[in-house]
């Protein structure tokens, strides 16, 4: 039998209390890509950080070819041949893609940009990556960053490579020239670890799964002997259905009308140019586009959080004329009776303050309700409580730091509480991200709910076969304008994905 390349034995890591990984042995294999599956919080990415230095474990052992090893830190990781790509790039933007290249390597000499372009055209040639050594990385696309870090990797000598989310900001066709170029890499004897929440991209390329579920391997399968259900059960321990319930769109009432919508950055840059749609009641109305492309802007200037130009008109549920709210506050548009929430993008910058623990995050939607001069606290206890409860939010209590939960907790808090307003039309910008898959559908099935109460839902993702699957239409954005509007349950993915690059032309909007 062939010696893994990477073999884990009773390896554990604890934060204080917390034990992120326990007791976890696991084999890396050459010629193999493993996926690594489990629910926010099981352990995925520290036992991955393990291995990549970022994280020293408190007991157990590590063998690379057979051979008992040592990670102090990045470097031995990459000495033993160790890659991995997070989720944010580790990248210096003002650099080039050659001189990020050996960025920290000890070169001897003067730094030879010719020979460094020429090794990397090899290693492009090789697994068939396309890269211009020469271009700076601002200068360059997600999709670009991310084969920049990959051949970073390779060109220090790789041979296990272990990607966080590889396909969380790409279009389908993106992903498609990924999954070639890993499958190439297979091919070559390396060893290859994805940690992702989506499924259906598990089952496409994975040979092998492992599952984790609260820091314990529960599960180590074949990926062709699988499936979808079988893992999200092993990943939560219990039977769960995965479906999400989209109901026919019955006489949709207008409760957004956006006319002429443009915005400009700080940088003279035009974010948004010219966008007109309407947005309807008993609808989820679904923005697709590449990250970047005036999603954030859009949704920030309805909610009078970004200074943008041209019309956003409310139209009252009383049947009343229709209020302009472009160039009000959010606190105006509270006073004007309109109930909007929105989860935004930025978890703890706008969302949630975190040094507030849950329920003083819950009374920042309340505070000036109360005519008593002291804030209510009761009412907003109880709203964490009821959302820790349905949510499953990990948490010792309502009266910890927002802080101190994990990325994927901070995000059921923050949803939570805007679905908990019952507002006119909700608003979210990334609802999922991070969150694994029971929890996902969990939010995909509240935003139903809201959809069926008669709210406009407006719903940004970055995971197009959600998208086609819970909207209604999908407005698709492509360098601040709109390619398309189409119907949800007629597009397909990749149709969605070339509006989106703007290979698809401009599309008619579908009839509203």
């Amino acid at each position: 039998m062939e010696t893994a390349a990477i073999q884990l034995k009773n390896l554990t890591k604890t934060f204080g209390s917390v034990v992120a990984n326990d007791r976890v042995s696991l084999e890396i294999r050459h010629g193999e890509i493993l996926a690594l599956l489990g629910e926010n919080g099981s352990g995925k990415t520290t036992l991955m950080n393990m291995l990549s230095g970022i994280y020293y474990p408190d007991g157990g052992e590590i063998f690379v070819n057979g051979k008992e090893v040592i990670i102090d830190n990045p470097r031995d990781a990459f000495d033993l041949g160790i890659g991995m790509i997070h989720q944010h790039f580790k990248l210096v933007d003002v650099l080039t893609a050659a001189e990020n290249m050996v960025l920290g390597l000890k070169e001897k000499g003067r730094l030879n940009t010719k020979a460094i372009g020429e090794k990397m055209r090899k290693i492009c040639e090789q697994y068939g990556f396309h890269i211009d050594p020469n271009k700076k990385i601002y200068e360059m696309s997600v999709s670009e960053k991310q084969t920049v870090e990959i051949v970073k990797m390779l060109y220090r000598g790789a041979e296990t490579l272990i990607l966080d989310e590889p396909t969380a900001v790409l279009t389908p066709q993106e992903t498609e020239k990924l999954f070639a170029i890993l499958r190439n890499m297979k091919k070559d004897g390396k060893a290859v670890v994805i940690i992702t929440h989506k499924l259906n991209e598990v089952m496409e390329l994975s040979d092998r799964v492992a599952v984790l579920r609260k820091g314990v391997h529960v599960g180590d399968l074949i990926t062709s002997e699988t499936n979808p259900q079988e893992l999200t059960n092993l990943m939560v321990g219990h039977s769960v259905t995965l479906n999400i319930d989209r109901t026919l769109c019955e006489n949709p009432v207008k409760k957004l009308e956006i006319k002429n919508l443009s915005c400009v950055s700080d940088d003279g840059v035009k974010v948004l140019d010219d966008i007109t749609f309407d947005a309807f009641g008993g609808e989820v109305l679904g923005i697709a586009g590449i990250s970047g492309c005036g999603q954030k802007e859009l949704l920030e200037g309805i909610a009078g959080l970004q200074k943008v130009s041209g019309s956003i008109k409310f139209y009252p549920e009383n049947g009343s004329e229709p209020e302009e709210i472009n160039g009000k506050s959010p606190m105006d548009i509270i006073n004007m009776g309109i109930s909007l929430s929105f989860v935004p993008e930025d978890r703890l910058g706008m969302g949630l303050i975190g040094n507030m623990d849950l329920a003083d995050n819950m009374m920042l939607r309340s505070y000036n309700k109360g005519r008593s001069p002291f804030a209510d606290r009761k009412a907003p206890a109880e709203l964490a409580e009821k959302v820790v409860d349905e949510l499953e939010v990990v948490t010792p209590g309502i009266n910890v730091p927002v802080r101190n939960l994990s990325g994927g907790n901070v995000q059921k808090i923050l949803v939570g509480r805007e679905i908990a307003s019952e507002p006119s039309v909700l608003m979210s910008a990334y609802a999922v991200r991070g969150l694994d898959i029971n929890t996902s559908y969990t939010i995909y099935n509240l935003m139903n709910e809201q959809k069926e109460r008669g709210a406009a839902v407006i719903y940004v993702g970055e995971d197009l076969d959600v998208l086609v699957e819970l909207c209604d239409r999908i407005l698709v954005l492509c360098d601040g304008k709109i390619s398309g509007i189409v119907d949800g349950r007629k597009t397909t993915k990749e149709e969605v994905g070339l509006l989106m690059t703007s290979l698809g032309g401009e599309k008619e909007a579908v009839s509203e």
